[in-house]
């Protein structure tokens, strides 16, 4: 079963608008880059509520709605994120991400060349929980984790270059830090080198395809996410 999105311009959406896949397990989501997946220390309400509040009147479901998150993408992050409308279903996509079979490939712009046109990128990764920031530090230091990812270049405008990143494990600010390290900082990403902000606080970062096992089905999904209306993402999209 494929399940792609059209590329429409993302601006003014309601939350049905988000929804690119929903059936009575999980629920597949295009994320604006001002929401939070869940609840944090700012008290903005997350889009884990939104989402319950969704189905319990598209449902008119009496109580509490049941909605696990699977995975959280950042807050200045767009694009596809999975939820799980059951405990069973929340269970086994768990258990998918931990195995590596939930493939995510994400878009970033990023202001500099690569190094090369494609290549693997190996580093490890400790996270600064006061900065919340990832640190690439050497192979063995205490805390860290090893963090693999594979790019290649899409396209390329005259100031802006376009990534595709396959991503092989799910580390805290993994692809901001790793492009970060190779000369590439993605546009707006102040914490990882770029030097100026998105006025609306967002990062040119996009969650663009997810692709996984149904978990209860067991039908093959290929989900696909628009990005964000601006010059830049736009520009891109008509080109490649």
């Amino acid at each position: 079963m494929n399940v792609s999105s059209i590329d429409e311009p993302l601006m003014d959406k309601s939350i049905a608008d988000l929804i690119l896949f929903e059936d009575n397990h999980i629920l597949v989501v295009n994320k604006l880059p001002s929401q939070i997946v869940q609840g944090d220390k700012t008290g903005d309400i997350p889009l884990s509520e939104l989402l319950k509040e969704y189905l319990r009147q598209k449902y008119s479901k009496p109580g509490e709605v049941f909605l696990g998150v699977v995975h959280r993408i950042d807050r200045p992050v767009s694009g596809v994120t999975v939820f799980a409308r059951t405990s069973k279903a929340l269970s086994r996509l768990n258990e998918m991400l931990k195995s590596r079979e939930m493939q995510k490939t994400y878009w970033a712009v990023v202001k500099s060349q690569p190094p090369a046109y494609e290549a693997k990128l190996i580093h490890f990764l400790r996270r600064d929980e006061a900065r919340n920031k990832a640190n690439i530090v050497p192979e063995g230091t205490k805390n860290s984790q090893r963090a693999e990812l594979n790019y290649r270049l899409l396209a390329k405008s005259d100031t802006y270059y376009l990534l595709e990143v396959d991503l092989q494990t799910g580390r805290h600010h993994q692809i901001r830090a790793q492009l970060a390290a190779i000369g590439c900082p993605i546009k707006g990403d102040l914490k990882y080198g770029f030097n100026r902000s998105n006025t609306d606080g967002s990062i040119h970062l996009h969650a663009r395809k997810i692709e996984f096992m149904h978990p209860v089905k067991k039908e093959p999904l290929t989900i696909i996410a628009a990005p964000p209306s601006d010059s830049i993402w736009n520009y891109f999209l008509s080109v490649i």
